[in-house]
């Protein structure tokens, strides 16, 4: 939040709502939105609420606060996202819980060595979150085997372009691309100053990786996969007639975004595919008129699952009732800096990455038009087309 005020100037006291997104919430600051406001110094008269909707949170706070300008109820908001992975809260076990609130009851001495002498060594084995879906129990990091098995979908074609990634990455990172970090002191570490998980490795290296979900023969791997890390993600959203009144050039205009959910077992990762056909038909495109996609990257084989689907009339007619597949993105113009394979994918700081990516890219290229996808737990996505600023 710091850095999107240095960044854009813009004074605290035009800022009407704060609106942010978290998956794993930290019961201490269960509204991080409204704590991280106060903290980077915003007015404590201005209202802040968290969302959550797992990996496309972010998604949901920016989209919920340009709802709120279309609404005229405000002019100026901050979205934005913030996961941290490196500190998640680990519960005791149920049993633990329950017999410390009974005691946190107790009246006498003899109630609460009672209770304690009924304490057992297996109520101290502490709950560790897991990235599974509630509904099924399973990983996404099984779904996302499945998936790839379900496409035919090889461990070399993953491996591959989980290496395309690292490589664009790098090559945008080297380029001066990503300009978007802000520096961030780690309390007893370095500066952070640019993303530190490009790592471009060799087909060879990453051939040696083990399965790391499904065992022995499934082909997701640590290399293949989206690997988790801290981040925070903040965008400035105001309505035309306000941005340029205060002076500011829109860097994109954010036009039409669709939410879609399937089922979380079998088509757990596939919402882009149901997604993007909705949001062009909205927007009155086609897939030849978008110049930039930016796909959220959380498998490789989520990703080439995705693109086959697109390119399937066979998958088009059958699970989503079109005549005609709408067809895959162009990789010349897909995910061309990277993605969350290399850049990280701190769950709910993703989406506005995304769109800033996007955004950076329409600028850099000369095109007009964007179109951003995100999959997330429970069988849910939302997909978003943007075009590039003309003000």
């Amino acid at each position: 939040l710091r850095g999107l005020l240095n960044r854009t100037s813009v004074p605290r006291e035009v800022v009407d709502y704060i609106v942010y997104g978290t998956v794993i919430q930290e019961v201490k600051t269960s509204n991080v939105a409204r704590e991280a406001a106060l903290g980077a110094g915003f007015s404590d008269k201005t209202p802040a609420h968290t969302v959550t909707m797992a990996c496309i949170s972010s998604n949901q706070a920016m989209t919920t606060g340009v709802g709120m300008i279309a609404a005229g109820q405000c002019d100026v908001v901050v979205a934005g996202g913030v996961e941290l992975m490196s500190d998640v809260p680990i519960r005791h076990s149920r049993k633990m819980r329950k017999t410390m609130l009974t005691l946190n009851r107790a009246k006498t001495l003899g109630q609460k060595l009672s209770l304690l002498s009924k304490i057992r060594p297996n109520y101290f084995a502490p709950e560790l979150p897991a990235v599974a879906e509630f509904s099924t129990s399973e990983t996404m990091g099984h779904s996302a085997d499945r998936l790839a098995a379900a496409f035919a979908i090889s461990r070399l074609e993953q491996d591959e372009y989980a290496l395309r990634s690292h490589t664009l990455a790098k090559k945008a990172q080297d380029g001066g691309l990503l300009l978007d970090v802000v520096p961030f002191k780690v309390p007893g570490k370095d500066t952070v100053t640019k993303d530190n998980g490009i790592r471009p490795s060799s087909m060879e290296q990453m051939g040696k990786l083990k399965p790391a979900f499904v065992k022995p023969y499934g082909t997701v791997t640590a290399a293949n996969s989206s690997f988790l890390t801290d981040g925070a993600s903040a965008v400035l959203l105001m309505s035309e007639e306000k941005a340029l009144a205060m002076g500011y050039k829109p860097k994109a205009y954010l036009r039409d975004f669709v939410y879609v959910s399937q089922d979380p077992k079998d088509q757990l990762l596939l919402g882009p595919t149901y997604a993007t056909p909705k949001v062009l038909e909205k927007a009155g495109l086609t897939m030849a008129d978008i110049d930039v996609f930016e796909f959220h990257e959380a498998f490789a084989g989520q990703i080439l699952a995705n693109l086959k689907a697109m390119d399937s009339d066979w998958f088009a007619q059958n699970y989503m009732g079109r005549k005609s597949k709408v067809g895959a993105p162009p990789l010349e113009k897909f995910n061309t800096w990277g993605g969350s394979l290399s850049l990280g994918h701190p769950f709910a700081a993703t989406g506005c990455r995304l769109v800033m990516t996007a955004a950076h890219r329409l600028k850099k290229e000369g095109g007009q038009y964007g179109l951003v996808a995100a999959c997330a737990a429970g069988g849910q996505v939302r997909v978003w087309h943007c075009s590039l600023g003309r003000g």
